[in-house]
């Protein structure tokens, strides 16, 4: 039996994509392990999955002063003896990688014991993480075609992101019983991100009265985000995080306003879904987000109005703008290239293992 070690952590984006490869994989028989950091959001989810669970030391390399600076190198380097040994225990044929600064270590000991380690960058431009681990990586997955002509040519392949099959079958009417809402309105899904996002957060709530006149709206705030003064208010639910009931949410909303980070445009595209992004500002990331929100828009799949833009008034009329041309940017998703993306990226693995 093949033996595959997946990684990657940090946030849900670095998770997801894992998360939609194990089925395929367990179909084509493989045994599954997994490497994350000890008490990252990767740990609930694949222990959800009943995926075998190593907990490594894992720190953050920054591109700012930080005390953290002075002792996160020497957690990375304990991360890295860790994965050494656990590479040795536990003798995958293949490692594939999702990246988060926890998957750094993970990479690097793979090439040192000469065990292949495939990485996949959904972004527009290679974050740190997958930067460090391009030179002891053997192939790169990539979600722009963009992004294929930064990576050196013999590593990178275009794959698209996998996304959860699970997504693309939901109940609407079992979410709108879940939120207590009526099939009188349409739908606005507000996803900020795993982490929730506080400002889209603040202009939803300021405008939400103006909103709730023509629509319901079901917001994922983030974790300690719920505002208990919206707790009864009609037309409107509010949640931190949702698991389970995901795809039915998805199913039921009209239009989404989400962030434009890689897998959750992607998974907006696969569900055609009419979507406002609102990407991470510049000031405070590297504008990773700002370039997947434009380049989407390029292509018809999304209405992009920048951080530094919004106002109540930007954002519902935006908002309004797109529920009117919903059909445009569905019809644009419909006719956009679609990727078999988790077949692509298990016939990569599966040629990294032949003869094993």
């Amino acid at each position: 039996m093949k033996h595959i070690i997946l990684t990657g952590g940090g946030t849900a984006g670095h998770v997801t994509p894992n998360m939609a490869l194990i089925p395929r994989l367990k179909e084509l028989g493989y045994s599954i392990s997994y490497i994350g950091s000890y008490e990252g959001i990767e740990k609930k989810l694949i222990e959800e999955m009943a995926i075998p669970y190593y907990g490594i030391a894992s720190g953050k390399l920054r591109r700012y002063f930080d005390l953290k600076n002075f002792s996160d190198p020497f957690r990375v380097l304990k991360g890295y003896n860790q994965a050494k040994k656990l590479l040795k225990k536990l003798q995958p044929d293949v490692v594939f990688s999702k990246g988060g600064f926890v998957a750094v270590p993970v990479v690097i000991a793979a090439s040192r014991r000469q065990i292949p380690a495939i990485i996949h960058e959904s972004d527009m431009t290679p974050g740190l993480a997958n930067k460090l681990c391009i030179p002891f990586s053997t192939k790169i997955c990539c979600n722009f075609p963009e992004t294929v002509q930064q990576l050196p040519k013999e590593k990178a392949q275009l794959t698209g992101t996998p996304i959860r099959q699970e997504l693309l079958a939901g109940d609407k009417n079992a979410a709108l019983s879940f939120c207590g809402f009526s099939v009188e309105k349409p739908v606005i899904l507000i996803i900020g991100g795993s982490q929730g996002a506080a400002v889209i957060n603040q202009y939803i709530r300021r405008i939400l009265p103006k909103l709730l006149v023509d629509f319901q709206v079901v917001h994922l705030c983030g974790k300690g985000k719920l505002d208990k003064t919206f707790k009864d208010t009609a037309g409107y639910a509010q949640f931190e995080y949702i698991q389970k009931e995901l795809a039915d949410l998805f199913a039921m909303a009209d239009l989404v306003v989400s962030r434009a980070g890689a897998n959750a445009i992607c998974e907006l595209h696969a569900l055609r879904k009419p979507n406002l992004l609102i990407p991470l500002s510049a000031r405070a990331s590297r504008g990773d987000q700002i370039l997947n929100a434009r380049s989407f828009e390029r292509q018809g799949y999304s209405m992009v109005l920048e951080e530094e833009e919004m106002t109540e008034d930007t954002l519902l009329a935006s908002i309004q703008k797109l529920y009117t041309n919903r059909q445009s940017y569905v019809n644009a998703m419909i006719t956009g290239q679609q990727m078999d993306s988790i077949e692509q990226i298990v016939h990569l693995i599966e040629s990294c293992t032949a003869g094993k």
